[in-house]
């Protein structure tokens, strides 16, 4: 006979068993929050930035040589394209001799500075990989709400992949650093932000960036400010243009981030690549080659390493349609000799040797009448000779060395213009309002009557021939 009691009591312990064992999983499971999950999510494109630069040391015996000293600084990055390319801070790698960056697994490389805005206080760095890299998740931070969770990861104190939590205590700040660096529409934060967490992220609860690390209140406490991630992207897309990078153009202007849909079209350049494969006005760019495009720095990406002649398959909507284009990229001006210059003492990229290493680049001739009669000059670009004797090179300057990527030889000045009041002929233009001038974008850019931040007297930094780089202040149009 079947003891019934029996089974009863195995089922009991079969019960208790699985009980506790699924209360156990349970317990376990509890420990892996939101925030344990966005860590590890972001751990893998967070990278440490470790800065060596070279400073005069004093000397109390002025008959002796002056010797340097090597400086170390610390600051954080997030890897922006799968290719190596991360953005930081502008004042982390500003005037170092050297950078290494080192992942959550240990893994470190050598970086070289790209391109950066002194103004805005982002710069994006690359290191040569041979594996693709993992790549920030970006939110939004147009949606941000007061006391709404977040935290920073970052090399605090060089104590790498520091992780601090708090909450949104402010919106839209203006800060004041001194009389040379300022900043609009911050995030302030209580999560705690040190030396070495700027250019690191600022996460929400879900893993996605809604801010760059960028600043701290000295003396006060858990006060820590970021850069909104929707302000940050629209500087990336500048730094990582291929008409800034390499003088390719694609000739789409204007246009909006449509958060989730994609990237709207809101001006296409005339006799451009983007108007010759159909592209129009209105446009919802969702893919660009193999990119899900979702803003203007993913669209940039898409053309990134790409050489004039390049071909992009474009997919775009408009009303509710779906169209696949072909853009072929083109280059501003037929004999292209161009070098990527890289600051801080970086070497320079291999030139082209199937153009004339003394020619000078062109510009595209349908924005010169504009450069003209708005802001009274004409402009080329530099010969790799020119190039050679400007770029990367280190300039005296009131705060230490200053190093610019390039310039724009100015070859004619209009009378009783804006430019006139301090530019010449031949001068060499190295920057305007806080930007660079390496290319006709950057001036495009700069005298953009609708651009946010624009000041009507401006400082402008130029190279007179046989003189060393001087600022002035001009007007702009």
């Amino acid at each position: 006979m079947y003891d019934f009691s029996l089974r009863n009591q195995l089922l009991a312990l079969v019960a208790a068993l699985t009980m506790s064992s699924g209360l156990a999983g349970a317990e376990e499971n509890l420990r892996i929050s939101p925030l344990v999950r966005a860590v590890r999510l972001a751990s893998r494109s967070v990278v440490n930035i470790h800065t060596e630069k070279d400073v005069a040391a004093s000397q109390d015996n002025r008959l002796f040589q002056q010797r340097h000293r090597k400086v170390s600084g610390m600051g954080t990055g997030l890897v922006v394209d799968h290719r190596g390319y991360i953005v930081t801070n502008y004042h982390v790698i500003d005037g170092v001799s050297s950078i290494t960056v080192t992942f959550d697994d240990g893994e470190a490389c050598n970086a070289s500075v790209v391109s950066y805005d002194r103004r805005e206080d982002l710069a994006i760095i690359r290191i040569e990989v041979e594996r693709d890299l993992d790549v920030m998740p970006t939110g939004s931070s147009d949606d941000l709400m007061l006391a709404e969770t977040v935290f920073a990861v970052g090399n605090a104190f060089g104590y790498e992949h520091t992780v601090t939590s708090g909450i949104i205590s402010a919106l839209h700040r203006n800060v004041e650093v001194d009389e040379h660096q300022s900043y609009r529409n911050l995030i302030q934060t209580d999560a705690s932000i040190n030396p070495g967490n700027s250019g690191g992220p600022l996460l929400n609860v879900e893993g996605d960036v809604i801010g760059i690390n960028v600043a701290i209140r000295s003396g006060a406490q858990r006060i820590g400010f970021a850069i909104p991630i929707d302000d940050a992207r629209r500087v990336i897309a500048r730094l990582l243009s291929v008409e800034r990078l390499r003088g390719h153009s694609h000739g789409i202007r204007a246009t909006t981030t449509l958060r989730g849909t994609g990237l709207q079209v809101e001006q296409i350049a005339g006799d451009s690549p983007a108007a010759a494969c159909g592209l129009q006005p209105g446009d919802i760019i969702t893919q660009a080659g193999d990119v899900q495009v979702r803003d203007e720095a993913d669209l940039e990406r898409a053309f990134l390493g790409l050489s004039a002649g390049a071909i992009v398959d474009i997919v775009s909507e408009k009303e509710g349609k779906s169209i696949s284009r072909r853009l072929q990229l083109g280059s501003f001006g037929s004999d292209t000799a161009r070098v990527d210059i890289q600051p801080s003492g970086s070497q320079t990229s291999p030139v082209d040797s199937r153009k004339s290493a003394t020619k000078a680049v062109s510009l595209s001739d349908h924005a010169q009448p504009t450069l003209w009669d708005a802001f009274g000059i004409r402009v080329r670009e530099l010969t790799v000779g020119e190039l050679e004797t400007v770029a990367g090179r280190p300039f005296p300057g009131a705060s230490g060395e200053i190093r610019y990527n390039g310039g724009l030889r100015i070859t004619a000045v209009r009378s009783n213009s804006p430019a006139a009041e301090l530019l010449r002929k031949d001068d060499l233009l190295l920057g305007l309002d806080g930007y660079e001038t390496v290319s006709l974008s950057n001036l495009e850019f700069i005298l953009d009557p609708h651009r946010p931040n624009r000041t009507q007297r401006s400082r402008c930094q130029y190279l007179r021939p046989g003189m060393t780089p001087v600022e002035g202040t001009v007007s702009l149009p």
